[in-house]
């Protein structure tokens, strides 16, 4: 990679977090030196990137928090990439979170002009998905999921153990898992204490705690 585009992926990687990254993690990134990336982000620094550079956990490399980002200008290869995989996740119906998807498709397309959305189209038209969708989950419960998961709430859920019994659960998520046509929720189970997975298309109702809530545990939960 040349050193001029190089600069410009720098560049574009440090815009895409606000978090601290290190200098080490870069150059194993870009595939150089350390002191090639310590070069670079001089460069960067000098042509008027507010770069900083923070110590201890979680620091390294950042953009300034009140720098404002420029925006995004995306080509119609890069567009249709990206609603490729959008459109893709939806028509498998692998994310519970359908209706946010759904509306970042749309403000991809129309940050496009009139011509790169005609390319965008014919790039579409020519893509198709095939495999077994996931297994349908009632929008609610996909909002209520979806909500907990970003903002960090517990949920009580009525879970299905099987055809015949379902049972009230207390959790809090604390990941998701896709497997094919299973969507699996890693979460602490706050009756028991423990850790348990729980398939998605087997919640038959999801309702969400205050923020910051301690819920009392249900009686007698197994």
């Amino acid at each position: 990679m040349k050193r001029k585009t190089r600069l410009f992926a720098l560049a574009e990687a440090l815009r895409a977090r606000r978090t601290g990254v290190t200098a080490e993690a870069l150059a194993e990134r870009f595939g150089v030196g350390i002191r090639t990336i310590y070069r670079d982000l001089a460069t960067l620094q000098e042509a008027g990137l507010p770069l900083r550079a923070d110590r201890g956990r979680g620091g390294g490399y950042a953009l300034d928090k009140h720098y404002q980002l420029p925006p995004i200008n995306l080509t119609a290869r890069e567009a249709a990439l990206l609603v490729a995989l959008g459109t893709m996740a939806r028509s498998q119906r692998l994310l519970p979170f359908d209706e946010p998807l759904a509306s970042a498709l749309d403000k991809v397309r129309a940050a496009l002009s009139t011509s790169a959305q005609r390319e965008l189209l014919g790039l579409l038209d020519r893509l198709q998905f095939v495999g077994v969708p996931a297994l349908p989950v009632p929008p609610p419960v996909r909002r209520a999921v979806e909500t907990a998961w970003l903002e960090d709430r517990a949920l009580r859920i009525e879970y299905a153990k099987n055809p015949y019994t379902v049972v009230p659960r207390l959790v809090r998520l604390r990941g998701l898992v896709f497997d094919r046509q299973v969507t699996l929720l890693n979460c602490l189970d706050l009756d028991l204490g423990e850790d348990r997975q729980f398939r998605l298309d087997r919640i038959h109702r999801a309702t969400l705690l205050p923020p910051g809530a301690m819920p009392a545990p249900h009686a007698g939960a197994t």
